[in-house]
């Protein structure tokens, strides 16, 4: 029997441990899409305890917490921090199979020196060990970002944010790890969202503007905020779509699509379905001509509980798959843009595993001498970022496309210990490449496999998105 969560954790041949220990386990993190608050960053947070730093705001562990039964009150009530870990301690004990699991551990090895287990009856002793820890300076958030071997964060945020935080934080000299903003324009296109308008009225001010009065002038207020992003060092793009759809409209439509909208009236779902495509045909133009990457993220139905949403609000755990995504309606999307020669790179992550295999075929329809996999699939997401996920994601990619052309891993997180994430994700690359050589299937061409590995780790996606990087 293996040792638990050992140094050859998911490792299950020598070639998978030789992959990951000379190669993998060496290479930096490069972090392209989070959540995390640059502003946290810029001031060097330091965390007063564990909870903060585990259960503040991540809707992972409250999903799996209320699974267990756990009141609200543990959650995102008003227990007290301790209260809460040891609610949470006793619920990890028991998370078999749940990727939750090995992500605490992982954690707790790496960041905390603890190589036992997490349960209820170990619940004070880690308590006291992690919070002694995290009162060190060590343990401030720079600190974690450098011992991670990260080089480089984007963040994500809104067209109307001042940027600030990435002001300071390029004009920091002490820290050298490159935290860039990445577009996540979401709020402009929304166009349903009861508070539209008012969004409206604040990308008008943001972008210097008296007015957004048309669909016309949208498109000037964006691009203004874009140029401004991009002197910022932004060079990608990030979309939360509920799917990639095709409704072409004329001109004429559009304008008279916004204008009901700006008179307060409801728009028809096609009316909505119009206007979101050419919003995405706009902005998808704009970033081939900045040389910005595009990412779309799809497959969501979100705040499915109402009376939870209206107690707590958008991103506390209430999500689900949706499973309604026309990979029609997308491959006439991407064509729309190659036809004119205005097709980004872009990185598409479905949040339904069944839309693996119609993602990789479409993948092949748009490559170009261009970039490596310009098409891109992202990361298994989500839902999906599990042993199971990563492993069908990538052997579906491999199946169907260039999985050596992989731009790897992200956090997707709001917190600071996830980069433990982009370890459990390399561990099972290395492995699953290391059966494909021990089984006969790939030969044992380290210096080919050493590049596969590194290359999907870190270089493609340096590549990729371009990053000023050494």
């Amino acid at each position: 029997m293996k040792a638990f969560m050992d140094k050859d954790f998911l490792l299950e041949t020598e070639t998978a441990k030789k992959l990951f220990h000379d190669y993998a386990e060496k290479t930096p993190i490069l972090d392209y899409h989070c959540h995390i608050n640059p502003k946290e960053i810029a001031e060097d947070r330091q965390f007063d305890n564990i909870t903060q730093v585990w259960l503040g705001g991540d809707h992972y562990k409250w999903r799996f917490m209320r699974s267990c039964g756990v009141d609200e009150k543990y959650i995102t009530g008003d227990a007290s921090d301790y209260e809460k870990f040891c609610k949470w301690a006793e619920c990890l004990g028991k998370a078999i199979g749940n990727p939750l699991f090995h992500w605490s551990h992982l954690e707790l090895q790496r960041y905390f020196g603890y190589n036992g287990v997490l349960n209820k009856n170990t619940a004070d002793e880690v308590w006291n060990l992690c919070n002694e820890k995290l009162h060190q300076p060590s343990m401030s958030v720079r600190n974690l970002i450098k011992q991670s071997n990260v080089t480089l964060i984007c963040t994500t945020d809104d067209p109307i944010d001042s940027l600030e935080w990435h002001k300071k934080l390029a004009a920091d000299d002490s820290f050298d790890v490159k935290v860039l903003p990445a577009w996540r324009p979401d709020k402009a296109m929304n166009i349903e969202k009861p508070d539209y308008l008012d969004y409206l009225e604040k990308l008008a001010a943001a972008a210097g503007m008296t007015e957004i009065n048309s669909f016309a002038s949208l498109k000037e207020a964006l691009k203004n905020r874009m140029a401004f992003f991009a002197s910022m060092g932004c060079n990608v793009s990030d979309h939360a779509l509920e799917y990639v759809m095709y409704y072409p409209a004329s001109d004429d439509e559009l304008e008279e699509i916004f204008l009901k909208r700006l008179n307060k009236m409801v728009l028809t779902k096609e009316e909505e379905l119009k206007f979101k495509t050419a919003f995405m045909l706009f902005v998808g133009k704009e970033y081939h001509k900045l040389d910005w990457a595009m990412q779309l993220h799809y497959g969501c139905k979100r705040d499915n509980n109402t009376l939870m949403f209206e107690k707590l609000g958008p991103d506390t755990g209430y999500d689900c798959i949706n499973n309604y995504a026309p990979s029609a309606q997308m491959a006439d999307f991407l064509n729309a843009l190659i036809v004119t020669d205005e097709l980004p790179r872009t990185v598409i992550y479905s949040l339904n595993p069944n839309d693996n295999q119609a993602i990789g075929t479409i993948l092949g329809c748009f490559q170009d001498s261009t970039a490596v996999a310009k098409i891109q699939q992202g990361s298994a997401w989500w839902f999906n970022d599990h042993k199971t996920g990563m492993q069908d994601q990538m052997i579906s990619l491999a199946n169907l496309g260039n999985l050596s052309g992989f731009v790897g891993m992200l956090t997707d997180s709001r917190s600071f210990l996830s980069y433990t994430r982009h370890e459990y994700f390399r561990r099972i690359l290395c492995n699953l490449i290391g059966n494909w050589v021990e089984s006969g299937e790939f030969p044992a061409d380290y210096d080919t496999l050493s590049e596969i590995v590194t290359d999907i780790s870190y270089n493609n996606a340096k590549r990729y998105f371009k990053f000023p990087l050494a």
